[in-house]
């Protein structure tokens, strides 16, 4: 399979994705409105440190080792036997954790403790959250993109036609709850579209945990565990400071500006962890490594680079026809995003090759910097340039990002380790 080719497979889930987040995007705007979409971003990074945490942490690690051993089915099954008791011991004890803690949960994340019966619905889904993650990672290492393309495209359609119906019915709180429970629903269709699968068996998901496969687990775990804390807290953190700085309001303005960027770069980051990932895995030659990383820089780097100026140039439509003209502030962050977007793909590209390989330390040593540094540059920069100032922390830090990203991985490839696999940069 082809970078070209997932590409265009992958894009027609893409392509779906997108445009049903953008959908989205307009029902939350006219039916919670800026102060609603801060109160929804605090709530996903939630979601994202809860999963994780609930999961082991093991579904990128389950993707690389899938892959790693496509030939050897009986050390898959390892990995997916282990993954699958690890995830279902892991979401059961998050889940009753998540529910004794609901209020508490509520009380930090949203503010607002009478919110807590929206953490008892995640929690009676995470279980199936957590299982389609795994589902959709082992399709990703073998590589079985057309049932991975319909299984996104399944989590799309229920995104749009369950945050629309609880979103119009009961506000606020309908999103909230449509946030928690869309992506369990999809599992059923996850599940038929594996189960269907020739190489499947729902015993190899359960039975006895494999030492050496879950002391390989681990490795991901901690970068995934890392990554995990890190992101959505220093997210949380920000829409803090921008609510007790310029408002809940101006809070809202970053999160779309968020959601616009993450739907738009769908394409590519997709694109990333539907090839990227399982073929970085594979290969152990240095200079087959070099040329994926240089076709993926001839090919992604300029589509990111083109979306991010077409989006720019459209912001004031985009805002009025995704939006709502309650949104018209957010177009001072526009210009700093797009260019910040596109270094951060530039960036990733190279980040990759650190989930490829494994490289534990260096993963895990560039999310605590960069993930303080994001924080910490809006902090200094929206005081000297308002609000525009969280932008420009995107775009320097990702900026930074790239920079080290480039120097340490140039000099892991000049190492024969990562040759083996098991570099630890």
């Amino acid at each position: 399979m082809t970078l070209v080719k997932t590409s265009l497979l992958n894009g027609i889930a893409v392509i779906v994705r997108m445009l049903t987040l953008l959908g989205i995007n307009k029902i939350l705007a006219i039916y919670v409105g800026p102060t609603g979409y801060a109160a929804l971003g605090q709530f996903q990074n939630a979601v994202q440190m809860i999963t994780t945490f609930a999961s082991g942490a093991i579904n990128t690690g389950v993707t690389k080792y899938t892959a790693e051993h496509y030939q050897d089915k009986s050390r898959q099954h390892k990995v997916w036997r282990t993954a699958g008791t690890i995830a279902l011991s892991g979401s059961l004890f998050t889940a009753t954790l998540v529910i004794v803690f609901n209020r508490q949960l509520a009380g930090w994340f949203l503010r607002d403790e009478s919110l807590g019966s929206v953490f008892i619905w995640f929690a009676l889904t995470l279980v199936l959250f957590v299982f389609n993650t795994l589902l959709l990672a082992i399709l990703n290492g073998k590589k079985e993109i057309q049932r991975y393309v319909v299984a996104n495209i399944a989590g799309s359609f229920f995104a749009l036609v369950v945050t629309t119906f609880l979103s119009v019915q009961l506000g606020l709180y309908g999103a909230l709850v449509s946030l928690a429970v869309y992506q369990s629903l999809t599992f059923f269709v996850t599940l038929m579209l594996t189960y269907n699968a020739s190489w499947f068996r729902i015993s190899y998901l359960f039975g006895g945990v494999d030492r050496e496969t879950a002391k390989n687990l681990a490795r991901y775990a901690m970068m995934a565990l890392t990554s995990a804390a890190c992101v959505p807290l220093s997210h949380i953190l920000i829409r803090d400071h921008l609510g007790e700085s310029f408002g809940w309001e101006a809070a809202g303005y970053w999160e779309a500006m968020w959601r616009l960027s993450s739907a738009y770069l769908t394409l590519v980051t997709t694109t990333l962890s539907v090839y990227f990932l399982p073929k970085l895995s594979e290969l152990k030659d240095r200079s087959a490594i070099k040329r994926e990383i240089i076709q993926g820089y001839r090919i992604i780097l300029p589509v990111a680079a083109g979306c991010g100026l077409i989006i720019y140039f459209l912001r004031d439509t985009i805002i009025h026809v995704l939006f709502s003209s309650d949104f018209l502030p957010m177009e001072t962050l526009f210009a700093w995003q797009m260019a910040g977007d596109t270094l951060k793909i530039g960036a990733w590209i190279l980040a990759y090759l650190m989930l490829g390989k494994a490289m534990v330390k260096l993963f895990i040593s560039s999310e605590i910097v960069f993930a303080a540094m994001f924080y910490g540059l809006t902090v200094e920069f929206t005081r000297l340039f308002g609000l525009e100032g969280v932008a420009m922390a995107h775009f320097a830090n990702y900026f930074l990002y790239w920079g080290i990203m480039a120097f340490f991985i140039t000099r892991s490839l000049k190492n024969k380790s990562v040759q083996k696999g098991i570099c630890d940069a």
